[in-house]
């Protein structure tokens, strides 16, 4: 790869969209292209929407632009999106307000302000999200400004857009003295955003709300110049280089906004309801931009708990953005953080984040007031598990239960801190489950903000997510013990099938080896249903709902196979496990193992390292554990 090669091309391809030509140039661009000519709002909502949307089975939607690095908040995304960003696209009312992202420490909020000013900066050198400016402009300004408003009107029907906004003072002067007038000939370019070249994207972070300046959003006056252009007011005189001015076109990210001095928030009232802000002693200045705030649940009550407050409470969009609340999902932010980190090179055995997911996802649930719910199973609920009794319509009344489900508990980067801290202490370059439970409850004691009763709470988290990871490694045992597990499921399941369907309709079996005709075997049935606690008064309907099943799926021309009844696929799983139950107790727990058993450790071992994700040291950690589990 040649490095310097890559970097001539980036730097072509920046030179490639570079435009420069005169205002009357630049409405031809519009005529053309519309879309040139759209807001802040539009145009964020349009990059997100550019990224392709998913629409879910379930009627929600899935937004490819957040889902690269978002995991988990699928809900909150989508009120985002369409409540706000969608809503603002359109014109409506929603754009005037300040969009202040609320949730937990490390819930994602950060991230998301992250991924907006990124995409904005891709998607500026796109042509869907193409951004013109008048030339030499400190604020990157519209050019549409140009246009006297007496001419609009007519303009916009002209070329079916809407103009916005007055010229600034700056250009009005420059207008006037360097063009004579002529707009036409005002020069325009094409502009790419970038936060490091404070061009479309601002970040604006409050120090000491003594020593809060207001220029440090609107700007300030250059006095060096005074005596050059002889007078405050003239716009030469005035450095345009505020957060405000800077994030014009594009978005603004106020870190902290609610630990601001309410006098210093006044600036935003009028920006965000009139599209305007005061600087120097100029007339409103126009200004199109997307202001995101974020701060956490305390601050927040603290804000709207100030009446003098109440005017900037009412220009504020609150979104909350909770901790994600789905185990499959918890296990990607770990990775990813893992990854971010210097710890990629170590191994982490199979279901060792599961396990610490488990024990996170717990203690940000709410037990349920509904009847015969507990926290594992709204766990496995909201994972997209099947549970017995339970449909989709549940899973909605449960998530609309409480509001503020998700807004406390266990934050990943605890979690990501006593995994670093495990490995640390092991000196290995394998971390198993046991390692990182152990890790996370030792964590309880070193946290000061862990009061006692959650702690003992949260040690009953860690003792369910325990015997989670017991089954899981019984399982991933017994599995590997299987030789052609599939194949061995497959035959036992066609062989309850068969007589499923001679008990229902009331037939013989045929033996396919001798070809003899017998009754439905029961013990053989009874045996796999008591897996999964069938019965015996509803073995009946079990079975007579899998030959439904069967039938469904033939007139739709599928084939029924080993996956499609999750728990007929259970059972199998559990029967197979009972059946090879002592082999794999006596093979992992002999101390002296014959040559026959050592045998069938090795295989067992190359099968996990091959087919599970093990490494050998997980591996016989894995073996020896589960040998233990089995002999108490």
């Amino acid at each position: 790869m040649d490095i310097l090669k890559r970097i001539a091309d980036y730097r072509a391809r920046e030179e490639q969209l570079m435009w420069e030509g005169t205002f009357a140039e630049y409405l031809e661009i519009v005529r053309k292209n519309p879309h040139v000519a759209q807001t802040a709002h539009s145009r964020v909502y349009n990059m997100i929407k550019h990224a392709g949307i998913e629409h879910n089975e379930n009627g929600s939607k899935t937004y490819n632009f957040f889902s690269r690095e978002i995991y988990g908040l699928d809900r909150a995304i989508e009120k985002l999106v369409e409540e706000y960003f969608h809503s603002s696209a359109m014109r409506l009312d929603v754009r005037k307000r300040i969009l202040l992202l609320m949730g937990p420490v490390s819930g994602g909020k950060s991230t998301i302000v992250t991924m907006l000013k990124r995409g904005l900066e891709h998607f500026s050198r796109t042509d869907d999200g193409a951004v013109y400016a008048i030339k030499g402009c400190p604020m990157q300004e519209d050019p549409l400004h140009l246009v006297p408003h007496d001419l609009r009107p007519d303009i916009e029907k002209e070329l079916g857009i809407k103009i916005e906004g007055n010229l600034s003072p700056y250009n009005q002067m420059r207008l006037e003295t360097e063009y004579g007038g002529r707009l036409e000939d005002m020069p325009i370019e094409r502009i790419l955003f970038s936060e490091a070249k404070r061009k479309g994207i601002g970040t604006f972070s409050p120090s000491d709300p003594k020593s809060q300046d207001i220029a440090d959003l609107t700007g300030s006056i250059d006095f060096s110049t005074i005596t050059k252009y002889g007078s405050e007011s003239d716009p030469r005189a005035y450095r345009f280089d505020g957060e405000l001015n800077k994030a014009n076109r594009g978005l603004m990210e106020f870190q902290e906004m609610l630990k601001c001095d309410e006098k210093f928030l006044w600036n935003l009232l009028s920006l965000t309801q009139e599209g305007n802000f005061k600087a120097g002693r100029f007339a409103l200045i126009s200004a199109d931009e997307l202001i995101v705030a974020h701060t956490n649940e305390s601050e927040y009550k603290t804000f709207i708990g100030n009446k003098k407050n109440e005017a900037l409470q009412s220009r504020i969009i609150v979104m909350r953005v909770p901790y994600n609340l789905r185990v499959s999902d918890e296990e990607k932010i770990y990775d990813k953080l893992i990854k971010q980190s210097d710890l990629g090179h170590v191994h982490i055995a199979p279901h060792a984040l599961r396990a610490a997911a488990i024990f996170s996802i717990l203690t940000r649930l709410k037990d349920s007031k509904k009847q015969g719910v507990d926290l594992l199973k709204k766990l496995r609920l909201y994972d997209g598990e099947s549970v017995e009794g339970f449909k989709e319509s549940d899973i909605k009344e449960l998530q609309t239960e409480f509001i503020d489900e998700g807004m406390g508990g266990i934050d990943p980067r605890y979690v990501i801190n006593r995994i670093s801290s495990a490995l640390i202490r092991r000196d290995t370059e394998c971390i198993n489950a046991l390692d990182i439970l152990r890790a996370l409850k030792d964590g309880l004691d070193q946290t000061a903000t862990v009061s006692k009763e959650e702690k003992e709470r949260y040690l009953t988290f860690i003792n369910i997510a325990r015997k989670e990871y017991d089954e899981l490694a019984k399982k991933e045992v017994q599995k590997a013990f299987v030789y052609s597990y599939e194949e061995s499921a497959k035959t036992l399941m066609d062989n309850y099938l068969d007589n499923v369907e001679s008990y229902c309709n009331k037939a013989k079996v045929r033996d396919p080896i001798t070809g003899e005709e017998m009754d439905a075997d029961e013990k053989l049935m009874r045996s796999i249903e008591e897996q999964i606690g069938i019965s015996e008064n509803a073995k009946k309907s079990f079975r007579e709902e899998i030959l439904i099943r069967i039938s469904a799926y033939a007139r739709k021309g599928k084939r029924f196979d080993y996956n499609s009844h999750e728990r007929l696929r259970e059972a199998i799983e559990k029967k197979l496990f009972a059946d090879l139950k002592d082999v794999v107790k006596i093979t992992t727990s002999s101390k002296t193992p014959d040559e026959m058993q050592l045998k069938k450790v090795n295989e067992v071992t190359a099968r996990l390292i091959d087919g599970h994700g093990y490494c050998p040291i997980c591996a016989n950690e894995l073996l020896r554990y589960v040998g233990s589990l089995l002999n108490r």
